[in-house]
């Protein structure tokens, strides 16, 4: 965090990778106060500005950190273009999701397969089977119609074409009912409620 911190690692970033631009920045945590906070906002907004980066957003951020930085974003010109967070029946973030959705920010999933730790759950075994598919298409598809990008990880061949055959079904208007769990079950960790 910090303006010349965040400014040093794009420039290193793109002289490392031998690139022009970088398609995508995110601060990956909400740590370090405010004022590091904004410094790490406004290099990304003067590297975007520069086109040493097309797209920038923030990872792991709650509400009070949005509205933060929404409101630092009225004195400089920024936006947040992606908001990357763990996203899954067991921890929806329905406010986050809300907040971003209307300010049209595109929601990045990560962890949407609940690191295979439901895989057994009888939620997802019934709708694998009513749908013919497996856990984790279910769990992948309830993040596409949830409007989400999911970024399901898999180093198997088998489990990665799985993770990409997901177009030729759609949960029903009760199926996303039964996967409303309303738990906040998260599986990796959750800076999302640090309050400095």
């Amino acid at each position: 965090m910090g303006y010349q911190k965040t400014k040093d690692s794009i420039e290193s970033s793109l002289r490392d990778a031998k690139l022009d631009y970088i398609d995508l920045v995110l601060l990956h945590a909400p740590y370090g106060g405010r004022g590091a906070r904004e410094g790490a906002w406004l290099a990304m907004v003067e590297a975007q500005k520069t086109g040493k980066v097309r797209s920038i957003g923030v990872s792991n951020y709650g509400v009070h950190h949005l509205d933060e930085l929404e409101e630092y974003n009225r004195v400089i010109g920024g936006k947040i273009d992606v908001g990357q967070y763990e996203l899954h029946p067991w921890l929806a973030r329905p406010d986050i999701v809300d907040w971003l959705q209307k300010r049209n920010v595109v929601i990045q999933a990560y962890s949407p397969l609940v690191r295979a730790t439901k895989m057994e759950d009888l939620l997802l075994q019934n709708l694998a089977k009513k749908h013919s598919k497996t856990p984790a298409q279910i769990l992948i598809r309830w993040s596409l119609q949830k409007g989400f990008v999911p970024l399901p990880k898999s180093v198997t061949d088998k489990r990665i074409a799985e993770n990409a055959a997901v177009f030729d079904f759609e949960l029903t208007g009760e199926d996303l009912e039964t996967l409303d769990t309303g738990e906040y079950r998260n599986v990796c960790w959750d800076p999302t409620t640090h309050k400095d």
